[in-house]
């Protein structure tokens, strides 16, 4: 036989044979290959549902004391001691003081009288019917301490006030009131009251206090009512 056909002979067999073995017989196994290239980013998935409360904690260790608030009024029962509670006239009296604040835009107490005003301007016929309007009466300082309160109500330029003094000098020559009682407490500036006017005047609070006759009742001047 030709020894090249043999040859070729052979490897074939040894071919074929290889082919033919167990398909479970395994190679040995390679080396690890390098790392891929990271894959893309999945959607995001559903929000999960909310898991069960927790158990309670335990209780924590007790704050430090805080400071102490600020003392409350106090409520007046049947057992408060009586001196401790304001009386019904003091109740009444903070009751007239709030209803005043919230109906006028001025409000000066002096003792037991009450000055107020909406700080509006008008002539002494105006004031007169304004006070009488609101059952009260136009303003009349009995001493010092009220004549000083009345300037009070005063603006930057405008400082003049009317006062309740009789306005007819036949009737008491400026020393009455408007309802004809003599006056306890005055004070009149230098040549006042103004023994010229002849027949009505009517009386102005000036600044510094001062009073003062005018026969102009029609100028504007601010409206005070007592109470």
């Amino acid at each position: 036989m030709n020894p090249l056909l043999f040859l070729c002979i052979l490897c074939l067999s040894v071919h074929i044979t290889y082919t033919r073995l167990p398909p479970d017989r395994k190679g040995q196994k390679g080396d690890q290959g390098d790392p891929g290239i990271p894959g893309v980013p999945g959607p995001r998935g559903r929000t999960g549902i909310p898991g069960l409360p927790g158990r309670p904690g335990e209780i924590g260790d007790i704050g430090i004391r805080g400071l102490p608030g600020h003392p409350g009024e106090t409520v007046c029962t049947e057992a408060t001691v009586e001196s401790s509670c304001p009386d019904v006239e003091t109740l009444k009296s903070r009751l007239a003081e709030l209803e005043l604040a919230i109906n006028y835009h001025f409000v000066r107490k002096v003792g037991q009288k009450y000055f107020v005003s909406n700080k509006e301007r008008g002539s002494f016929s105006r004031a007169v019917e304004f006070c009488s309007q609101q059952h009260l009466e136009l303003a009349l300082p009995q001493n010092e301490e009220e004549n000083n309160a009345l300037t009070q109500v005063f603006g930057d330029v405008y400082k003049a006030a009317w006062i309740s003094v009789n306005n007819k000098k036949a009737e008491g020559n400026f020393e009455v009131d408007m309802k004809n009682q003599r006056l306890t407490f005055t004070k009149w500036g230098e040549g006042q009251p103004d023994k010229s006017i002849q027949d009505t005047g009517c009386t102005m609070l000036s600044e510094n206090g001062i009073w003062r006759v005018t026969p102009e009742c029609s100028i504007n001047a601010y409206i005070i009512c007592q109470l």
